[in-house]
């Protein structure tokens, strides 16, 4: 195929991507008012995993079908960094409604444990991915702490007692809700097949590397379901569930390191030497961690201390902004 004709269909699973993960988001808002769970384990546990699939499926397919585990790296991290970005934009365009919103307290232990993981693979690529592998049973001590992290994380958002107070004014029953839910996450699933083979071809038709393009091609394009999904939730001024499906996101996808690891086996998925776009994503994506985190907490906090409207709003708008730069830096910084 041409690279004309690629990048065609490659857009066109994308654009597939964002319509199954809308509808995913607007069920997601549905069940939130139908049941008794939390905002925060709706949009950080079931539409994070749900949202993150692509970048589960195209990690497994880079490692099966593709045989590139290097594209993972860049897949995740690339994902993650532009996850924060999500936020920040989304943060930074609505801070009046952001400054009102219930936001869990659930999320920042979630976001300490992905800070964790963060500095974990940095930790496991400075001391050399082969010295902190497990022998006998070949898979990196990285993987089994991340899924350690990563149930840890669950239990914080399982216990968040922040409630949605929003009218149910669906017809839909829950098992409706339910039904088309899945339909959509199959949807997905499909996409995500599609956009790894893409990436692929590109890879070698445009000769970007692997990492950079597992950052550039799949790490946006699979972000996308993050992105339209927290869109749909924040126009639902579901900010709760919004800023669940992003740092969970986050979280969710480190364990994708994990299954990879284990589906490799001999093959090492972690870079023996990596390069300056992992290292970059690494650094930046603690920094706009890190910020977020400040966000949510200043939000949480300015509702007992009460400053002035503009005072809040200005801090709110910087710190997305800072969010935002952190990204385009490391993308400028990594090629």
């Amino acid at each position: 195929m041409s690279l004309p004709i690629v990048l065609l269909l490659y857009f066109i699973s994308g654009a597939a991507l964002v319509f199954f993960s809308m509808k995913c988001a607007d069920y997601v808002d549905l069940l939130d008012k139908k049941t008794n769970m939390s905002g925060a384990f709706i949009g950080g546990v079931i539409l994070a995993a749900i949202t993150s699939l692509p970048e589960l499926i195209t990690s497994i397919s880079a490692v099966t079908v593709v045989n590139k585990p290097e594209l993972i790296i860049g897949n995740v991290l690339g994902s993650n960094v532009f996850n924060l970005v999500i936020f920040g934009a989304t943060t930074a365009l609505s801070v009046k409604a952001f400054a009102n919103a219930k936001v869990g307290k659930s999320h920042l232990a979630t976001i300490i444990c992905t800070i964790v993981a963060d500095l974990l693979m940095l930790g496991t690529f400075i001391i050399g991915a082969n010295n902190t592998r497990i022998p006998y049973i070949q898979i990196n001590a990285a993987s089994l702490i991340i899924l350690v992290i990563y149930f840890i994380s669950l239990k914080f958002l399982a216990n968040d007692d922040n409630e949605n107070d929003e009218e149910d004014n669906s017809s839909l029953t829950l098992k409706q809700i339910i039904t088309r839910f899945i339909i959509m996450a199959v949807g997905l699933v499909a996409m995500s097949f599609a956009v790894t083979y893409f990436t692929d071809i590109i890879d070698e038709k445009l000769k970007l590397g692997a990492s950079f393009a597992g950052a550039l091609f799949l790490g946006v394009v699979t972000s996308l379901p993050e992105l339209s999904s927290s869109i749909t939730l924040v126009r639902k001024r579901n900010f709760n569930a919004m800023v669940g499906n992003v740092v969970g996101s986050n979280m969710f996808n480190f364990t994708i390191f994990s299954v990879a690891d284990f589906i490799a086996g001999k093959t090492p998925i972690y870079s023996l030497n990596p390069d300056k776009a992992t290292l970059n994503m690494l650094y930046f994506g603690i920094i706009s961690t890190v910020l977020v985190a400040t966000s949510i907490l200043l939000q949480r906090q300015f509702k007992k201390s009460n400053p002035t409207k503009g005072t809040k709003l200005a801090i709110y708008a910087v710190l997305g902004i800072a969010v935002c730069a952190s990204y385009v830096t490391c993308m400028a910084l990594s090629r």
